[in-house]
């Protein structure tokens, strides 16, 4: 029977539609293949198609086998000058900001997936340093980190990268988190996301993976198709704080879950997205940073566009158990 389900963080609705649930291979989608490029400006030996890189770790002989470089079309400016202005009703700022591209290898047919582990590792520590970084800005208030992988999530390049955006402002999505964390707090004087963990762990049916550092759900109230959050066991609500075993178990999990992904819904094009707080203010009680992964296997259509819901055809219990039975 079909249910509505109330995300017990933001008071969002999803309608779980279970007559008949979809399995994995029921959901029509374009395997994401990898294909050489000679001009693809992100391999190396191309490093002066892009502006000067920002940051790279590199390897004894010199090599690079990350670089952040600014994106070359970029959504905001830094260069710009922080204006707030208003026409009656309307208010509007300029274009102040980062974009940047995290080039995530040197080759350029391997997948997030594929990379070894201290790779992937080395991305998240990559995320850390550009949020160090940029917080030092007063203007920026947020910084979005994210990967688009596949043409359906919205890929421009094929070659494995993920970027991020600094914001002068907070998203809005990510101020509904905290203000419905705030809430929660305020009611319980607990954190909603260490209750979510709590529950999650003691039940078990949502759980995907789990280490002693985070555990790796799908949400209850799941938006899309095997939607996949991996949250830090222990409270923290700034990214830019983890330490070096949670990252080393961050990129662990991230890994395998995205294998996981991979071997159960065929090579899926997927989103991923880190919230975290807002990087001006300080540690916050009621809000718990974390990563959301979503294969792109639907569509949002007229009724989400309008009511604000999302229709889920597959319950997350049965996302989890086929991701846990997928094996590592």
């Amino acid at each position: 029977m079909p249910e509505l389900r109330k995300d017990p963080v933001t008071g969002r609705w999803v309608i779980i539609a279970t007559d008949p649930a979809r399995r994995p291979s029921d959901f029509i989608r374009s395997r994401v293949v990898s294909k050489s490029n000679g001009d693809c400006p992100f391999c190396a030996g191309q490093e002066n198609q892009t502006p000067p890189e920002i940051l790279s770790y590199r390897d004894q002989a010199n090599q690079w086998n990350l670089r952040v470089v600014p994106n070359k079309f970029p959504a905001l400016r830094v260069e710009e000058m922080l204006d707030r202005t208003g026409e009656g009703l309307y208010d509007r700022m300029t274009g102040v900001g980062a974009h940047e591209v995290i080039i995530e290898s040197r080759e350029h047919k391997v997948s997030l997936a594929q990379l070894p582990e201290k790779r992937v590792e080395d991305l998240f520590w990559a995320f850390r340093d550009r949020i160090l970084d940029l917080k030092r800005d007063s203007r920026l208030r947020y910084v979005l980190l994210f990967k688009n992988h596949g043409e359906a999530a919205g890929a421009s390049v094929e070659h494995s990268h993920s970027q991020l955006i600094a914001l002068p402002v907070v998203p809005i999505q990510v101020q509904e988190e905290i203000d419905g964390g705030r809430r929660y707090y305020e009611f319980k004087e607990r954190c909603v996301f260490c209750d979510m963990l709590r529950q999650e762990a003691s039940h078990g049916a949502r759980v995907i993976l789990e280490t002693d550092e985070v555990l790796v759900l799908a949400p209850y109230a799941a938006r899309f198709p095997f939607e996949t959050w991996v949250l830090p066991r222990a409270h923290s609500s700034h990214f830019e704080s983890a330490h070096a075993s949670l990252i080393q178990s961050l990129a662990w999990a991230m890994r395998a879950t995205i294998r996981k992904l991979e071997r159960v819904l065929e090579y899926p094009s997927y989103n991923f997205l880190i919230h975290t707080a807002p990087i001006q203010e300080g540690p916050l009680p009621h809000y718990h940073w974390h990563l959301e992964i979503i294969p792109r296997l639907t569509r949002v259509a007229g009724f989400e566009w309008g009511a604000g819901f999302y229709i889920n055809p597959t319950p997350p219990e049965e996302a989890a158990q086929f991701l846990r039975d997928a094996g590592l």
